[in-house]
């Protein structure tokens, strides 16, 4: 009995403590867990908690976590350029650069809706299991928002073209679909990169200084930076190099004064991948790694793709060139994306944790890529070939080694697919069963004496032919591991000479003989040979998985081709300034005056319109306003991009012209739109070099309705006082 009752005792008194230390446990629950306070209350009650050497720590991308506050591993470094990147299989849509021919920030929307859906649903299915693995996190390191000021960058195939207006508006919708709309909660957090003033030499870019007046800056190199911070994109990447003098990553003007301060951005900074190390052993301006953290902790950096801050910053802070006020400050930013993607909630609070293995590479993303692919390629030429009928019997004989080639689909910074769509297999699916298709690869990259499927495409009515590059000759530097030149084409525009040697074979073999060329690429090329030797020319960028799928329904009449150059097409290389010169004077259709092969904003359409004006352009409550009917007069259905530039008083230094406002719309054939546009003066502002401020100026300005920069249909004059 005695032995009973001191077991009830012990019993209810280890019940007792168990309870008491439960109850303690709930009440001293760190703030940070609590989700019915505020996220900055939250983000910092944890900083609170926190010692100097783990803070120190989290300003690195790949860390540990702080396991005794339960506070996991995570790793910062994800991609999304076109589709989840390098983690595994994932819907893979056209590149960023084809997405841009679109012109169809809605749509682009859509696609980085899906692409954030498979993100969640990547990391509900792995991170569980395996936290702090690499590119199944959420916040990404996209889009990459940098100008395309000249056609021999290679990674120009990344960004959305030359013009900063259609960058801001497909950058920011690009966000918004990574993002979500809730204003609180991040579906996946983006990141506009490279800031600032970054597009090549790719091969130089560790140790380049671009050298920029703050007019050609404001103006153009960081203005969709702007438009992106104001779309409320949660982090911005600090480039690799120098500007007028001083490295990207501890540039105090860009990351304080320009982006914070005037900008009003509040997210988080992350550095480009070893972009401190590249001060030292790039730059070579400062050898002291520790000054080197602390210049980039004061400049703004939150985050460090590389282990500089987290080895540098513990002796920083030791020799007070850093205090605890300047890591909290650092940090801060860090926990409270986190805490806005739902890190540190309680999985029943996440309104994506139902986001599974059926959220990835379904049929309705499959369809979205393939809509996306259709749009984003753009028809240069077509002598009445186009579109072909598939009543017809008409015989066919493709040729390149890109007609088969995944390769060609997929550009860089990309996931992968089971549903791949060859051009070669999106034809072969498209045709009759009784329709004659033959293929052959043709060429290969470099011999240009020995050929094949000549001989056979005597045998057919029409040569179907793919010419351009792959990844493997341009992009990133170390990615291109076939460009001899970083990835970047130096000194020639031209396609490879086996190429061009090819289609001369094949013209001069058969002269009656009908040819379609169809172009993989990322940037614009020298064309002036290839659209002598074609009669249909089609720009089709790397499409995506999709592509094949996309092109068979354009080749043959399902959908009219809609997309426009979002890059002007020289004539030759020799009409550029040098490339390593970032000054904008004699580049892109806003200050060129070369003919080019085909102007910005340039794509053909099986249907034509015809525009007319409703409402005369005015200024009304400090915007221009106008109003006009676009009437599709073709044969069949079509969508149609209605440009509005801008052109400017005769001053030093203004724009030729710009873009400033544009519309896509499906119009059906015999029927009209009415499209009403209206453009805010202060988009008219330029920079005044001498009094440092945007500038309205005076004088005559035009409202320029155009199919593309050079075919202005409509223009009323508009004088401001």
């Amino acid at each position: 009995m005695v032995f009973s009752s001191f077991k009830s005792f012990l019993t209810l008194g280890v019940i007792f403590i168990c309870v008491h230390s439960a109850q303690s446990q709930k009440v001293n629950l760190p703030s940070f867990q609590n989700t019915s306070v505020s996220i900055e209350t939250r983000a910092d009650s944890l900083l609170a908690h926190l010692t100097i050497e783990e803070k120190i720590h989290l300003l690195g991308y790949q860390n540990n976590g702080v396991p005794r506050l339960g506070v996991p591993a995570y790793n910062w470094w994800n991609e999304a350029l076109h589709g989840v990147a390098r983690a595994g299989r994932a819907t893979v849509f056209p590149q960023a650069i084809g997405m841009a021919s679109s012109f169809n920030p809605l749509l682009l929307e859509e696609v980085a809706t899906c692409i954030s859906t498979e993100g969640r649903a990547k990391y509900n299915l792995s991170y569980k299991e395996n936290p702090g693995k690499q590119y199944v996190g959420l916040t990404y390191w996209s889009p990459n928002i940098n100008i395309f000021r000249d056609p021999r960058w290679g990674r120009g195939q990344e960004t959305y073209g030359e013009d900063p207006y259609l960058t801001g508006q497909m950058g920011s919708a690009f966000v918004w679909g990574l993002q979500g709309r809730d204003p609180q909660f991040l579906k996946t957090a983006a990141c506009a990169k490279h800031f600032a003033v970054h597009s090549g030499p790719e091969a130089l870019r560790h140790s380049f200084n671009a050298k920029v007046d703050e007019k050609d800056l404001r103006e153009t190199y960081v203005y969709a930076f702007n438009k992106l911070v104001q779309t409320k994109v949660e982090a911005v990447m600090c480039a690799y190099n120098r500007l007028n003098g001083e490295p990207c990553c501890t540039n105090n003007f860009l990351l304080d004064s320009l982006l914070r301060s005037e900008y009003g951005f509040s997210g988080h900074i992350v550095t480009d991948c070893w972009a401190l190390e590249d001060i030292r052993s790039g730059h070579k301006i400062e050898t002291d790694g520790a000054l080197i953290a602390a210049k980039a902790l004061k400049a703004g950096v939150n985050l460090d793709c590389s282990k500089h801050l987290q080895s540098e910053l513990k002796t920083a802070f030791e020799r007070g060139l850093v205090t605890e006020a300047d890591i909290n400050k650092a940090l801060r930013p860090l926990l409270i994306t986190q805490l806005k993607l739902g890190f540190y909630n309680k999985e029943e609070n996440n309104p994506y944790k139902t986001f599974q293995a059926d959220s990835i590479g379904n049929s309705y993303h499959k369809e979205v890529a393939k809509q996306m692919a259709r749009e984003s390629m753009v028809l240069l030429k077509n002598n009445g070939v186009l579109p072909l009928s598939l009543s017809r019997n008409q015989s066919l004989m493709v040729l390149g080694e890109n007609a088969s080639s995944a390769n060609a689909l997929m550009a860089n910074y990309r996931g992968v697919s089971g549903e791949y769509v060859t051009y070669l297999e999106g034809i072969t699916q498209k045709i009759n069963p009784q329709t004659i298709i033959d293929y052959d690869q043709g060429f290969d990259m470099y011999d240009t004496t020995h050929f094949g499927g000549i001989w056979a495409a005597g045998n057919t009515d029409i040569s179907i032919v793919f010419v351009g590059f792959t990844p493997a000759q341009e992009g990133e530097d170390g990615d291109a591991f076939l460009s001899t030149t970083g990835g970047d084409k130096l000194t020639s525009l031209s396609l490879p000479a086996s190429q061009l040697a090819f289609l001369r074979k094949l013209r001069l073999t058969y002269p009656n003989k009908q040819i379609i060329t169809v172009i993989t690429a990322g940037s614009a090329i020298d064309l002036t040979e290839l659209s002598a030797l074609s009669d249909a020319l089609i720009m089709a960028w790397y499409p995506g998985e999709q592509g094949g799928a996309a092109f068979a329904d354009i080749l043959f009449g399902a959908y009219s081709p809609s997309g426009r150059l979002p890059v002007t097409v020289y004539k030759h290389v020799d009409d550029l300034p040098a490339f390593d010169s970032y000054a904008m004077e004699g580049r892109t259709y806003r200050y060129s005056h070369k003919t080019p092969s085909y102007p910005f904003g340039f794509g053909l359409s099986y249907s034509h319109f015809q525009y007319q004006w409703i409402q005369n352009p005015r200024i009304y409550h400090d915007s221009i306003q106008f109003s006009l009917e676009v009437k599709n007069e073709g044969p069949m259905d079509a969508q149609e991009v209605t440009q509005i530039y801008i052109s400017y008083p005769n001053l030093n230094r203004m724009p030729i012209k710009e873009l400033k406002a544009f519309q896509k719309k499906e119009i059906k054939a015999g029927k009209s739109v009415v499209l009403s546009f209206s453009i805010p003066l202060t988009e008219l502002n330029k920079w005044d070099l001498k009094a440092h401020q945007w500038t309205l100026y005076p004088g005559k300005y035009q409202v320029l309705v155009g199919e593309n920069a050079d075919k202005i249909l409509l223009q009323h004059t508009l004088p401001i006082k």
